[in-house]
């Protein structure tokens, strides 16, 4: 039977821990890498709802996206997520930064490929940048709808600087800050899942239209195709994406 450790050299393959950020926290959190598992949960976070369904399916073990222990901890409340790990006995495999600028499998080439955005390439000027180009060029509105289909947003927000998108940088979750590196590559469009109100002023002068989808829809595009990559490595464990975690944001 399969075992944690099978999971995280599974990883190394194409994300290895050691190019996390330095300010990350990826790899085993919780667990023993020798745990055996048949069954193994998919979220982008882990919540105390999430382990509880982990629990309920009988789930050995957790991968997220993002870190269940981040900064360090003073106390363990009953009610987090951690303390819920271990009251259960199921592992946490989290993996973050070096899954976002993995550039074989990872964040950003799922949220590209999901745009249609082709040969996507990481940038050496950005943390998190990854640019390619669309099919066929196309207008700032209509790229904007098509983002927002593509990535089942119920709402999104976006400029119109740029009359045309052709090439097309993404840097998911909360990397707005990565705009002067998308404007210096060339790209026409930035499509990212946080941008402050500065990186838009930025955006605005330089010409380079921003699609703004959320931090959660620009990153949990990566859990179907992830789930599929370990269904084809593990055929005996059985992989479920979360069904109660989402980040709960509505659309007036």
């Amino acid at each position: 039977m399969a075992k944690v450790k099978d999971i995280t050299d599974f990883f190394e393959g194409f994300a290895p821990v050691c190019t996390a950020m330095d300010f990350d926290n990826a790899g085993l959190l919780a667990g023993d890498k020798n745990t055996e598992i048949s069954k193994v949960l998919l979220a982008l976070d882990i919540t105390a709802e999430v382990v509880e369904e982990a629990a309920e399916k009988n789930c050995e073990l957790i991968i997220s996206h993002h870190p269940v222990i981040f900064r360090p901890l003073k106390r363990l409340d009953t009610r987090s997520a951690a303390y819920q790990l271990a009251r259960h006995g199921v592992s946490a495999v989290c993996m973050h930064t070096n899954l976002d600028l993995s550039t074989e499998f990872g964040v950003n080439t799922c949220l590209a490929e999901a745009l249609g955005v082709k040969n996507p390439r990481k940038s050496d000027l950005g943390e998190c940048l990854f640019v390619g180009e669309l099919e066929s060029e196309t207008d700032i509105l209509s790229f904007a709808k098509h983002v927002k289909k593509a990535l089942s947003c119920e709402g999104l927000r976006y400029t119109d600087v740029n009359p045309k998108v052709k090439t097309v940088a993404v840097a998911s979750g909360a990397g707005g800050s990565d705009i002067i590196a998308a404007a210096e590559e060339g790209a026409d469009a930035f499509v990212t899942g946080e941008i402050k109100h500065h990186e838009i002023n930025d955006a605005n002068a330089l010409g380079v239209d921003i699609i703004d989808v959320g931090h959660f829809k620009s990153e949990d595009i990566v859990i179907l195709p992830l789930k599929k990559r370990l269904e084809e490595a593990f055929p005996d464990i059985i992989f479920t994406k979360s069904q109660v975690y989402g980040d709960k944001i509505k659309y007036l």
